[in-house]
């Protein structure tokens, strides 16, 4: 399969102090994976109705973020740049739900939409503390959900892991949903198999690099951050410690990524 890497949606957040406080760049690093059966798209990012009406958005979450919201950027507009059709994506697979990687859902209307159900459930009927985080209007047209519970194999040494057949069974067994719960309620990883090799995208699971690496070492900002707009705290960074100890154990296997890193995204894209 062959896998591009995109970024669908740049932020520059408020309040970095020059990068000490938090990177001043970040991205929203997503996945077009092309299969005999079709496109498959890991996380959307931002879409075109995010772009064509930023106020959706929340004026709190575009004065923190600083979303540059550029057409160009949506995965819309970078499959067609690179001669694919918007219309061939079957499936998209979510890291989770929150509306900086379900925005370009309504895009791709006809695809199957694979979450894990606690992320379907958390963002259906989201408590008080979670409604902030989630926007009903990106997926207001209805789409073909594919929920997939914590029940499965062995991949990594992490365990619960869902496959994601693809037509035909074409893909079984290619792209795996990898729960790590803790930012939101449901959010997963996504891992992805290629002729080199697994590829992890890890979501919000982590958002600097060197949470990769033991001791992890964010800026202490987006430390702060990452504890703020977690879900389940004490869960986030007890799987946290669980991809790193897999990432020790399996480094020349996979290689990990997350959503937000933009070092990441330039040594893949």
């Amino acid at each position: 399969m062959r896998v591009h890497h995109l970024n669908a949606a740049t932020m520059r957040p408020a309040g970095t102090f020059g990068g000490r406080l938090s990177p001043t760049e970040m991205v929203a690093h997503t996945l077009v994976v092309e299969r005999p059966e079709g496109l498959l798209l890991v996380d959307t990012g931002f879409g075109r109705g995010d772009v064509a009406d930023p106020k959706r958005l929340g004026q709190p979450f575009r004065a923190m973020v600083r979303p540059a919201l550029d057409p160009a950027e949506t995965v819309h507009a970078q499959l067609l740049a690179r001669g694919l059709d918007p219309a061939d994506v079957t499936d998209v697979v979510l890291t989770h739900l929150d509306l900086d990687h379900a925005g370009g859902l309504a895009d791709f209307p006809t695809a199957r939409v694979h979450v894990h159900e606690a992320e379907l459930a958390a963002a259906t009927a989201p408590t008080l503390r979670e409604k902030a985080r989630y926007l009903p209007v990106q997926w207001a047209h209805g789409p073909q959900w594919v929920t997939h519970t914590t029940a499965g194999e062995s991949w990594m040494g992490l365990s619960a892991v869902s496959a994601l057949p693809g037509a035909d069974g074409g893909s079984a067994g290619e792209v795996l949903l990898v729960p790590l719960h803790g930012h939101t309620r449901g959010h997963c990883g996504v891992a992805v198999r290629t002729a080199e090799g697994w590829l992890l995208h890890a979501g919000d699971s982590y958002f600097h690099t060197s949470e990769k690496q033991t001791p992890p070492a964010p800026p202490v900002g987006l430390k702060v951050y990452q504890r703020l707009l977690a879900a389940d705290d004490r869960l986030r960074r007890d799987n946290q410690a669980r991809l790193r100890e897999m990432y020790a154990a399996h480094a020349g296997e996979v290689t990990v990524f997350s959503a937000h890193d933009a070092s990441e995204h330039a040594a893949l894209a």
